[in-house]
């Protein structure tokens, strides 16, 4: 029961990471208009929701431009860089269990032996994950999460939501958010509270300012950059790689290799 309340209270604070995560992917995006209620154009059925995404994206971005990006920058300015780096190598090895986990779901047998051997070298040999020596062991992050388990056993992804707090997200992705949280373990459950509180804070600020510096490769509708960025991103993992057409984009220079 301490277990689960535990979970319950990660789960919550991990929302707050969520907000504006793909802001800083390297793509282009395309302007959109949106119709009007008495034009002939169809609504993207991927996206059939786009006015109510589209004020609650202006609110995820209030809040962003209000509070979190100014404390994302006063991070960068007074951490040093190997400083920096550390902290965001130790929140990366914590996600491990999580790729090992939803790697033997997929029944992706070499995937979670990376898995596990990236967790068990950057833990010992890292300092606890402070340094990202399985890298250099040619061991790199194969990132599985549950909503691409749930996308390998060919459930869709359903159309696209932007969430208050949460930011870009599909309900196989909102669901899979949830089933890592909750149901699969994790190695935040060997953090007491409120010590969790504390280190998912920290993440949440490492996190926003490590897209800082690729906040000037955006261009056009914002909302748009957003979307395309996180369906692509989604697209990519699910696919291990391989992406296929979006159907937002026109121009074939938009990529995700570098996101």
């Amino acid at each position: 029961m301490k277990n689960l309340l535990s979970r319950r209270r990660s789960m919550l604070a991990t929302s707050f990471l969520l907000v504006l995560t793909f802001a800083g992917a390297q793509v282009h995006a395309q302007t959109v208009q949106e119709p009007s209620p008495d034009s002939s154009t169809p609504v993207n059925t991927s996206d059939p929701y786009e006015s109510w995404n589209r004020r609650v994206f202006s609110f995820n971005d209030a809040i962003d431009r209000w509070f979190l990006r100014p404390v994302a920058q006063a991070y960068r300015t007074v951490t040093p860089d190997i400083v920096d780096r550390g902290v965001t190598n130790f929140f990366n090895n914590l996600t491990e269990i999580r790729n090992f986990s939803n790697s033997l779901l997929q029944l992706k047998g070499e995937s979670a032996v990376v898995a596990a051997g990236r967790f068990t070298y950057n833990t010992v040999f890292g300092l606890g994950g402070i340094f990202d020596v399985a890298t250099a062991f040619e061991l790199p992050e194969r990132p599985e999460d549950f909503g691409q388990t749930l996308g390998y056993w060919g459930l869709g992804s359903g159309p696209y939501l932007m969430l208050p707090l949460l930011g870009p997200a599909t309900p196989r992705y909102v669901t899979g958010m949830a089933t890592d949280g909750f149901l699969l373990p994790s190695a935040w459950d060997e953090v007491d509270s409120p010590e969790t509180y504390y280190l998912r804070g920290l993440q949440l600020v490492d996190r926003r300012a490590d897209f800082i510096p690729a906040e000037q490769f955006i261009s056009g509708d914002r909302y748009t950059f957003v979307r395309n960025a996180f369906l692509q991103r989604r697209e990519f993992l699910i696919n291990d790689g391989k992406i296929m057409k979006d159907p937002f984009a026109d121009d074939d220079d938009f990529m995700l290799d570098d996101f």
